[in-house]
């Protein structure tokens, strides 16, 4: 269906799905400024098993998300280190890395969130050299190249659940911070503006590298 589909729902899901989300998690975590989250959010609405449920779902969501990325991090590294192509030693590297990971979360939130930001950073520089680079090569009809109306009606080429499941994903979770809403002073105006710049945020670092790296031609 061509980049124009990934780039429409990555202007879309956003104001229907993320922005929601992000005020009703800034309103609750205003009024319930607790480090349990949305644990208290369902316990307080029905009761203390679903509280218990919740939590419990939401530790094994996390251990099952989590344990991906630092075997995804490690894939990446494989063209610059060989030696990672072997799986023993490779399993070996995902231990100690999330060895390493866990550890921070024991030195308190001050490290995590400092280590946080300096992941994200270094994360997100790659893809800000590239908009940089490539925002003047641009060819707007190169998003539009594949795109027919008649697939989408006939659903021949798009894997619709695996499409919005993706985009799902990739624009969820403004929940996380709900989890240390007991440490922020004045959650009533940090919250609000906080998940507004997660929003900006979030967005620019998907929007911009799509629209940018699918609008470039490569000889």
């Amino acid at each position: 269906a061509g980049p124009i589909l990934a780039v429409g729902g990555f202007l879309v899901l956003p104001f229907v799905w993320s922005i929601p989300e992000a005020l009703v998690c800034a309103e609750l975590a205003t009024m319930f400024p607790e480090d349990c989250g949305y644990v208290i959010w369902v316990t307080a609405a029905f009761g203390p098993y679903m509280g218990f449920l919740e939590g419990m779902l939401s530790w094994t969501s996390g251990v099952a998300d989590n344990v991906l990325y630092p075997a995804l991090f490690l894939e990446y590294l494989k063209p610059l280190i060989p030696v990672l192509h072997n799986s023993f030693l490779r399993g070996v590297a995902t231990l100690m890395l999330s060895l390493m990971l866990t550890n921070f979360a024991y030195l308190g939130l001050d490290i995590v969130g400092t280590t946080s930001v300096g992941l994200m950073v270094f994360t997100m520089l790659p893809f800000g050299l590239l908009v940089f680079m490539g925002i003047p090569q641009i060819m707007p009809e190169l998003w539009f190249e594949g795109f027919q109306w008649e697939e989408l009606v006939n659903n021949s080429d798009v894997h619709w659940n695996t499409y919005l499941n993706t985009l799902f994903w990739n624009l969820n979770y403004f929940d996380s911070v709900s989890c240390l809403a007991g440490e922020v002073e004045d959650p009533g105006n940090t919250f609000p503006r906080a998940m507004a710049a997660a929003f900006v945020v979030i967005l620019s670092g998907y929007l911009l590298p799509l629209i940018v790296g699918t609008g470039i031609c490569i000889p």
